[in-house]
């Protein structure tokens, strides 16, 4: 992480700080990032959290991988066969539009409190967003350089392979990057509003008690999870487009 990206966040966080400690900020609402800090080396050290962490992980790599898989796929085959896009473009449109938060009581109600209503409900997030950006980005691909490849005698599985995938991967890498928070958060909201294990359980629990300690505690977990995701993304993106020019 850059020295600037560091030096701004202890900045915020001595003045988040000062300002509790100095009366600006009432404790009882916004605690202390001291306490804060106190309370995530408690949950480690006594490996409390440890259960409901790997939990919210779980839900949510599943949700990103299984909403992934889907959304490239439909992606690319809607993309393909226009005919099919046409036909299935209403519909997208009105999945995309009903509110997640609406469904996550139903998805509570067909699978339960366990793991798979909150996996259910992050995939219903990032297969929307991982669909648009490949359908996009296949769309986008040069019409010349799909013809000159077929002229060469390119079967479809070969254009997907060769021309498609490589043309649209940097729009799919740059829904994963958005998917990733998108998934966390899903099940998350999940977990709050029903289940018996995670972080967004922990978080409800503290909520309960008034805790806003425990309350930020759990958003402290959850931002450091959405930082080592988000830079194993970004070391699979440069992995994968190496041979991308970059300005």
């Amino acid at each position: 992480m850059p020295v600037w990206q560091v030096l701004l966040g202890a900045a915020l966080l001595t003045l988040w700080e000062v300002g509790s400690r100095a009366g600006w900020l009432d404790k009882f609402y916004f605690s202390r990032p001291s306490d804060i800090a106190a309370r995530v080396t408690e949950w480690i050290a006594s490996g409390s959290v440890w259960p409901h962490l790997g939990t919210t992980v779980l839900e949510a790599a599943l949700s990103f991988l299984i909403g992934g898989a889907l959304g490239v796929a439909t992606g690319f085959l809607l993309a393909r066969r226009s005919w099919l896009g046409a036909l299935l473009d209403p519909y997208i449109r009105i999945g995309n539009a009903l509110p997640r938060v609406v469904l996550a009581p139903i998805f509570l109600l067909w699978f339960g409190l366990g793991i798979w209503s909150k996996v259910a409900l992050g995939v219903t997030v990032v297969f929307f967003i991982v669909f648009f950006n490949t359908f996009q980005g296949v769309r986008e691909v040069d019409p010349v350089l799909i013809a000159n490849a077929r002229m060469l005698g390119a079967r479809e599985r070969d254009l997907v392979k060769h021309v498609l995938l490589p043309s649209a991967l940097a729009w799919i890498f740059s829904s994963l990057h958005v998917s990733v928070g998108f998934a966390i958060i899903a099940v998350v909201v999940g977990e709050y509003l029903g289940s018996a294990r995670g972080i967004g359980y922990v978080i409800a629990q503290a909520e309960g008690v008034f805790d806003i300690t425990g309350v930020f505690a759990g958003m402290t977990v959850l931002s450091a999870v959405v930082l080592v995701v988000g830079a194993a993304v970004n070391a699979a993106e440069r992995r994968l487009l190496r041979w991308k020019v970059r300005g």
